[in-house]
């Protein structure tokens, strides 16, 4: 009888929330971005010397390492639009998910990914691009 109850859990659970994954991912995690990071340096000096053609970036430093950044959103989708503009760009990137937690910069991001979706002009979606890297390094980054 308890097989059955677990069987019958299971099948009741499937239904419930395997048809809502994706509202229950928004509602839950509501705080995931994604990063589009560039890569690794020693130094500051080093990001300016090896990114001098790219005039929009963040980054965080852990263990004297700066991780640089350059796009975030919290939309997957954005995310590879991004990345598709700097790989034709010739910049390899990769997309890295981070939570943060900040209503300001959130609402910032929402809005901005809002934007991103209505144009498929690369230079306007890294203008925009740039706005979401500043309020990062201003409201978010690690020191």
């Amino acid at each position: 009888m308890g097989v059955l109850f677990i069987i019958l859990g299971f099948i009741i659970g499937n239904i419930i929330f395997g048809n809502n994954v994706e509202f229950i991912r928004k509602k839950v995690i509501p705080n995931t971005y994604y990063l589009l990071q560039e890569g690794v340096y020693s130094s500051e000096d080093s990001i300016k010397k090896n990114l001098s053609s790219v005039p929009i970036k963040a980054f965080d430093i852990d263990n004297n390492q700066y991780y640089v950044y350059l796009g975030i959103t919290k939309d997957y989708e954005v995310a590879n639009k991004l990345k598709k503009i700097y790989s034709n760009r010739g910049y390899k990137t990769y997309i890295k998910k981070k939570v943060i937690l900040s209503p300001t910069f959130s609402n910032n991001i929402n809005q901005l990914d809002l934007l991103i979706k209505k144009t498929e002009e690369e230079d306007k979606i890294l203008t925009i691009e740039e706005i979401a890297l500043s309020s990062y390094m201003k409201n978010v980054r690690k020191k």
